[in-house]
């Protein structure tokens, strides 16, 4: 049985959830979890034009939200296809929702 002094959680989750945290710290990113968790999965084209920004920003998103394992990407012919890889990450959505407003 644990002691009452022991933390939950190691350092090194922590470390890594911060990283986490910080690829979705984004409103686009945020946005593209919410999008990719209501499509399953989107083109990059997909997700610029429904953004409304330019195609090197939502890359540029994108690549930060591969590169933390948010997403993964599958390839057919010329298009790349996005998926978030856990559907708990559009929970982080919802409990933002209720404790920011």
């Amino acid at each position: 049985m644990a002691s009452s002094n022991e933390l939950p959680y190691t350092f090194a989750f922590l470390e890594t959830a911060t990283e986490v945290l910080r690829a979705i710290a984004h409103p686009h990113r945020l946005l593209i979890v919410e999008m990719l968790y209501q499509q399953k999965s989107m083109n990059v084209t997909e997700i610029y034009e429904r953004l409304g920004i330019e195609q090197a920003v939502a890359s540029h998103h994108l690549r930060i939200l591969k590169d933390r394992g948010v997403v993964n990407v599958r390839r057919d012919g010329k298009n790349s296809y996005y998926a978030l890889t856990h559907d708990a990450y559009y929970d982080i959505l919802n409990v933002l929702n209720q404790v920011v407003e």
